[in-house]
């Protein structure tokens, strides 16, 4: 465990909440950028929903993908919802 007291641990602790606020404020500032693309792809009549749908469906594997499209339909032609 490291030590309390000391010169030492309170500049790494110091270090460390730096370096965490530095990344929050980035995620803010990303967070914040992403609204904005969403806001002008909506703006230009794309559904931001599906944009995300897609973006979420991009980053399964592909196999993951297969298996998940073969259940919907399963399951939609279980409860009469043929296409």
């Amino acid at each position: 465990m490291a030590e309390t007291s000391g010169e030492i641990s309170s500049e790494r602790l110091k270090s460390f909440i730096k370096r965490i606020e530095k990344l929050e404020e980035d995620k803010a500032a990303v967070a914040e950028d992403l609204k904005e693309v969403y806001s002008e792809a909506k703006g230009t009549g794309f559904d931001t929903k599906i944009i995300r749908k897609v973006i979420s469906l991009r980053k399964m594997e592909v196999e993951k993908r297969r298996e998940m499209d073969e259940l919907l339909d399963l399951y939609k032609s279980a409860i009469g919802m043929d296409e």
